[in-house]
């Protein structure tokens, strides 16, 4: 009887786990389509902005907070007016600017408000034609899409 008693105790458990578990991923629902339609928005706004030779346009892109992080060639820095100063410096005219194309290779919501975004660049100028990938962390925040976290090499 005791063996009965412990074989159904134990099932109950393995069900109640499972319902436990499943209603944790299902509480709130990612919309992949909508959040990948959003992001792809954003960041070829930004090609567009870059394309106009307007680096604040392109900007708005990035969580404007010190705690932007953006990783480089030069390593790794810290905070939007950091990542401004940086891409005047090293962009100061539109001919050192070119002209930006975006390719998305990947993308992932890891949460209702996170995604995350693995692409190409290719940056068309008179001289050369650089190019390379980048790793974008988005996140919403008061409704509108941010990159946080910029890996660029």
């Amino acid at each position: 009887m005791n063996k009965l008693i412990i074989k159904f105790c134990s099932q109950l458990l393995c069900i109640c786990l499972l319902f436990g578990l499943s209603s944790c991923s299902t509480t709130q629902k990612i919309d992949q389509k909508t959040i990948f339609s959003e992001v792809k928005t954003a960041l070829f706004k930004q090609q567009d902005d870059w394309n106009k030779a307007d680096i604040e346009g392109f900007m708005q892109g990035y969580w404007k907070d010190p705690q932007m992080t953006f990783v480089g060639s030069s390593g790794v820095n810290y905070g939007w007016q950091t990542t401004l100063n940086n891409y005047k410096k090293n962009y100061p005219n539109k001919d050192a600017m070119g002209t930006l194309e975006f390719k998305v290779l990947e993308m992932k919501a890891l949460a209702h408000n996170i995604c995350y975004v693995i692409g190409q660049y290719t940056l068309i100028r008179k001289e050369d034609k650089p190019s390379g990938y980048f790793t974008l962390v988005w996140q919403k925040i008061d409704g509108q899409w941010f990159v946080i976290s910029d890996h660029t090499s």
